[in-house]
Formats: C-alpha cells, sequence, structure tokens
C-alpha cells in the first residue's frame, strides 16, 4: 500500500491514527488489522517520529507519512544500552544517541507507561536506565525535569534534573550562559572561524526560525565558531554556545551559507538556493560533544567529553580521504 504523505485536516482531528490512515487508503480497503500491522511495524511517522500507537489520536496540521520500509528502532534507545556518564540525587548526565526525541509532545503526556513503552523518548528511556540501576520501580523515582534539549537527530551529552533544587539551579545557569556547551558538526565547503550574532525569531517570512533585522524583535544568539580540521571538501566545525536558542547552530550556519550535513530543514542559502549535499550523512552531522555547569547542590564543576559516534566518525573519516 502507497499513500503520499499529508496533512491532517479539521475533520480528522481528535480520530485515532488507525482510523484515519485506513481511511486515507480506502481506495486499497485495508483491514483494521492490515492499518495496525503498518502502525506496529514501524512505518507510519507522524511529524518527525515513528509513531507504533494506534490509537494516538491527531491534531489539525499534523503531517503523517507512510513509509516504504520500516524504520528500525536505534538499539541505544533502552535502558540496557543508555550511557550514563553522571547520576546522584540531583542531577543525571546520558550520552543522547541520534533517532530519539529528548521530550515528549505535549498531546501524549497522559499516555500510560505501556504506551510509552511503544515509542519512549529519552526521558522516558532515562527514568527507566536510573530505576534499573537504583533496582527501585520507575514510578517511585522523582520525575524527571526538563533543563535543556537536543534535536531527535543530534546525538551527545543531555543533563536532567532530578529535583526541584537541581531544576533551579541549573535553569539559572542556562539563563546566565555560564553552562559549557561545545557541539561538533560537518558542513559543505570552508567556514572560517567567527562569531555569529543574531536575532532569532520563530517565523523569518518562510515559515521557519531564522534570523531577523527587524529593531527590538527575537532574542539573541550567540555562537562561537572554529575549525576543527579541513576536509576534502567539506569542513569540521567547533561550535560553542554562547546561548542556546532552538536550532541555534543550525540556522546560524545555514544562514552563513554552510548548513549542517544531513539538514533537511536549514538547507538552503540566504538566496533561497539549496545547497547541494553530496557528503552522504547518514543523519543530522551535529554532535553534542561538551557539557560542563556547577553542580546545584554541592557548587563542584562537573565537566564531560564525548567523541561523535560511530555514524559520524565515519562521515569524518571518508570524508577526510576523500
Amino acid at each position: 500500500m502507497t499513500l503520499p504523505p499529508f496533512t491532517v485536516i479539521a475533520p480528522e482531528t481528535g480520530h485515532t491514527l488507525a482510523k484515519v490512515l485506513r481511511s486515507r487508503l480506502h481506495e486499497s480497503q485495508p483491514s483494521w488489522a492490515d492499518v495496525r500491522k503498518l502502525i506496529e511495524g514501524r512505518r507510519v511517522k507522524v511529524g518527525d517520529s515513528v509513531c507504533t500507537d494506534s490509537a494516538r489520536r491527531l491534531a489539525e496540521g499534523e503531517l503523517v507519512t507512510l513509509l516504504g520500509q520500516p524504520v528500525h528502532q536505534p538499539r541505544t534507545a533502552t535502558p540496557d544500552g543508555l550511557v550514563i556518564r553522571h547520576l546522584d540525587d540531583h542531577v543525571v548526565v546520558v550520552e543522547k544517541p541520534a533517532g530519539i526525541n529528548t521530550v515528549r509532545h505535549p498531546s501524549e503526556l497522559e499516555w500510560s507507561e505501556q504506551r510509552r513503552e511503544l515509542v519512549p523518548t529519552l526521558q522516558d528511556v532515562t527514568q527507566w536506565a536510573v530505576a534499573k540501576r537504583l533496582n527501585r520501580p520507575a514510578r517511585a523515582l522523582p520525575p524527571l525535569r526538563i533543563v535543556h534539549r537536543l534535536d531527535k537527530e543530534t546525538s551527545g551529552l543531555l543533563c536532567f534534573a532530578r529535583s526541584p533544587l537541581a531544576e533551579r539551579g541549573l535553569g539559572m545557569q542556562f539563563r546566565k550562559h555560564t553552562v559549557v556547551r561545545r557541539y561538533l558538526t560537518v558542513v559543505p565547503g570552508f567556514l572560517p572561524a567567527q562569531t555569529i550574532r543574531s536575532m532569532l525569531v520563530r517565523d523569518r517570512g518562510d515559515g521557519r526560525r531564522g534570523s531577523t533585522r527587524l529593531a527590538n524583535t527575537g532574542k539573541e544568539a550567540v555562537t562561537h565558531v572554529t575549525v576543527e580540521e579541513r576536509l576534502t571538501g567539506y569542513t569540521l566545525l567547533s561550535c560553542r554556545l554562547e546561548t542556546g536558542r532552538t536550532h541555534q547552530i543550525r540556522i546560524h550556519l545555514s544562514e552563513a551559507g554552510h548548513p549542517v550535513c544531513g539538514d533537511k530543514v536549514y538547507c538552503r542559502k540566504p538566496t533561497g538556493d539549496a545547497v547541494p549535499d553530496a557528503s552522504g550523512a547518514p543523519r543530522l552531522a551535529l554532535h553534542a560533544t561538551e557539557l560542563g555547569f556547577d553542580h546545584p547542590a554541592s557548587g563542584s564543576h562537573l565537566h564531560w567529553e564525548m567523541p561523535p559516534p560511530a555514524d559520524l566518525a565515519k562521515l569524518v573519516e571518508r570524508l577526510r580521504s576523500g
């Protein structure tokens, strides 16, 4: 069965994914069992996430895509595969794999534990991993509190607060821009070292986030870029965040004419022309390689580094050899 991607319309709002998909596939006359098999077989995406819950209720404007092949769940997106770099009563730091959302969509917050297991987020997997390490039920643990996020296809170091004190303390450090956050990324062409400053808005005029030159508009975003290595036709960059706006690095590099390899959203020059990407990047080539902050309870400085995972390391090696 084939079906072009479609946007949920008003009459479909509130209906289950299975009902809407079966209605859209009416020409193929699928049974309910056929539709559930497609969904549970990881062949349906809602937005940018695979959805395996046939009972998920859709909202108007959501994009639904029927895939030709199933998307395999990353092996590391499990409690056993997740790497915990630090754990105490206030903070947990983990190595986020690519391909998993950091947090759950607001419409899914009331899901049962069973439904969450079908499409886990990093927040879910981390809580389960902590519970397993402490040999306690996940429901008996304090909830993990969000203090920052990584995009779904971005890998790297990420922390959650495990107490109200940590949530306030880490939140203050993020607001004051004292948290050390450094990313590695690969871009086409050569981009020299520089500091990029701009005012970011939710809609730059084409429905996407970006920079504006309008006075008193947007939020300041600052990215410090240095060159790690010049590759054959590409550059391995190090990007240190001074601020942490949504998609900041991706937007800044794209607007500089060098979008992150593998980026399917911010992949155009300021002129609107698409930047060719022949890198063969397996996904968004962005990795949170360094994280550091003061412990919200003890005050001691904590710092971690994480090398790029195998998929990005192979990309760099291939581009290095030309």
